[in-house]
This record gives structure tokens, C-alpha cells and sequence, in this order.
């Protein structure tokens, strides 16, 4: 599903962020990216959301050669992707309907298609009935879950989230990692970037981790026990 071989990335004003970064993802593996501020978690996250690129080593996700994607094929790919953040990114002067529909308007689906899918978004998540209400009146796990619903509405192959837990309390942390559980039994592969080591100990995920560019564990040797 994803494939990281001797991937590096050098800003020119710090140097080398990553330096040959080898892993693979399997399709339905959930695993856990850490490391200490400033590691090289974002830029990874950015290499494969295609918000950055680099012709040091070979990124593919699924059956794309990521350097090799032109710039019209960005959306399209990108679609196969859940994008989620800590600070969740929800539109506030719209309702959870519209937040979570946001991507298949953008795909021109039609109304009842639309409808359809963000209704069942909303239910995996356990929001259906909340589509009315605005984002600022829920709660952070509410907020968080909307924004998983929003990342899940075009049936994604892979989630990315980016410290979905950080603003949450643990009992909140471990419903959200329950969701993640559940798209993982139905085939969608999760990269988690989490400073909350306490919640990765409980799990039995493969974990990823960055020191200063270099993947330490979890690298290319690692054996997936999906």
C-alpha cells in the first residue's frame, strides 16, 4: 500500500530532514509515526500527501511512483488519501453536514449520493443526528470525529492523521483509536503521527520512529502482524 525505499529530503536552509527512509505499509496495517519535535514527522506526512517532493529514494503509494506524479494528478490521487489534524480544520460557519460532505462536493457527486455517503460517514463515527449542528457547539471529541468522518466520506485506501489525539483526554483518546480499529478491519491502512506514548504502549501496532531524519524502528526489516 505504501512503500517508503532510501527516501531522503534536504531543506536547503537546515539540511537533510530524512535520511533513507525505508518502510512498508500493508493494506488494513494501522502503525504509530514518533519521534522528538523537529524528527522529520511532518515533512514524511507532507512527502505523501505530495505537499512536498523529493527525487532522493522512491515513495509509492499503491500502485503511484509518487515522484513521478504530475501536477493534474495530484487531486486524483490525493482522493485516496484521509487527511487528519489535531486542530481538526473544520469550516465553523458550517454545519457538520457540510463539513464532512466538503470533499464530494468538491468531486461533483450528485445530492443524494452526497447525502447518502456523509450520513453513513457520520454514523460510523457516531454522530448521525448531529448533522444540523455547527462545529464550535460540540465537544473536541465530537469536533475530532466529525473530522474523521470528513477523511473516511470517499471510502479513502489510506488515513493519515497527525496527533488526532492531542487535544483529547485519554477515555476520548482510546474512542478514537477505536475508530481507527475499525477501518482498519474493513482494508484502509492508518499512519498515526503521536507524541502520546502512554496510548501507543496499549496498542500492538508497528511503531515508526524518527531521531533526527533516521528511522530507528519499524524500518524495513520490521515484520507486519496484520
Amino acid at each position: 500500500m505504501l512503500k517508503f525505499d532510501a527516501v531522503s529530503m534536504r531543506y536547503p536552509e537546515v539540511g537533510d530532514v530524512l535520511r533513507n527512509v525505508s518502510f512498508h505499509l500493508e493494506k488494513g496495517e494501522i502503525a504509530f509515526l514518533t519521534g522528538h519535535s523537529g524528527a522529520g514527522k511532518s515533512t514524511l506526512f507532507k512527502l505523501i500527501a505530495m505537499m512536498e517532493s523529493t527525487k532522493r529514494g522512491k515513495i509509492t503509494f499503491s500502485d503511484y511512483n509518487l515522484g513521478n506524479v504530475k501536477p493534474n494528478q495530484i487531486p486524483f490521487i490525493r482522493r485516496k488519501m484521509g487527511l487528519i489534524f489535531q486542530d481538526y480544520k473544520l469550516l465553523n460557519d458550517r454545519t457538520v453536514f457540510d463539513n464532512v460532505a466538503l470533499p464530494l462536493i468538491i468531486m461533483g457527486y450528485s445530492y443524494n449520493e452526497i447525502s447518502r455517503r456523509v450520513r453513513a460517514a457520520l454514523d460510523k463515527v457516531g454522530l448521525l443526528g448531529k448533522e444540523k449542528k455547527y462545529p464550535l457547539t460540540l465537544s473536541g471529541g465530537e469536533q475530532q470525529r466529525v473530522g474523521i468522518a470528513r477523511a473516511v466520506v470517499n471510502k479513502p485506501l489510506m488515513i493519515l492523521a497527525d496527533e488526532p489525539t492531542g487535544n483529547l483526554d485519554p477515555e476520548l483518546s482510546a474512542e478514537i483509536m477505536y475508530l481507527f480499529e475499525q477501518f482498519k478491519q474493513i482494508g484502509v491502512t492508518v499512519l498515526i503521527a503521536s507524541h502520546d506514548i502512554s496510548l501507543i504502549s496499549q496498542l500492538n501496532h508497528r511503531l515508526l520512529t524518527l531521531e533526527h531524519g533516521n528511522l530507528i524502528t519499524g524500518g524495513e526489516n520490521y515484520e507486519s502482524r496484520i
